[in-house]
This record gives structure tokens, sequence and C-alpha cells, in this order.
């Protein structure tokens, strides 16, 4: 485990501590557990753009096959 330091407002610094306290927490697990959260958003997030990717290349694809099987494709 590492010790790292980060710029937070103060208030809410202390707002945060007091409520870890009041509530037994650990601040500490807290922030890692927003961390956690965070990036497992960050990578569902970029999950769904590469298969919106995905699927804007297959849809591109069949849009060609199409266009070459089609006798007028010229002049559609």
């Amino acid at each position: 485990m590492a010790l790292k330091t980060f710029n937070i407002d103060e208030q809410i610094y202390k707002e945060f501590s007091e409520y870890c306290k009041k509530n037994g927490i650990s601040m500490s697990k807290q922030v890692e557990n927003f961390f956690k959260e965070e990036l497992m958003k960050i990578k569902l997030s970029i999950k769904m753009d590469a298969r919106d990717i995905d699927m804007k290349e297959k849809k591109e694809n069949l849009q060609k096959i199409s266009q070459e099987e089609h006798p007028l494709s010229k002049y559609c």
C-alpha cells in the first residue's frame, strides 16, 4: 500500500473526516472505494465506446457489401 498526497479543500476534508469518525468508517478505505467505482465506470465507458465503434464498422461494412452487390449501386 502506498501513501499518497492530495490537495483537497480543507472544509470538504474536515466534513468528510468528521462523517467517517462518527460512523466508524476508514476514510482512506472510502477514498479507495471511490477510486475503484470511478475506474469501473471508466472501463465500462471504454468498453461501450469500443462496442459502438465496432457496431458502426460492421454497419459500414454491410453497407459496402450491399452496395457492391446491388446492380444499380453506382446510381444510388
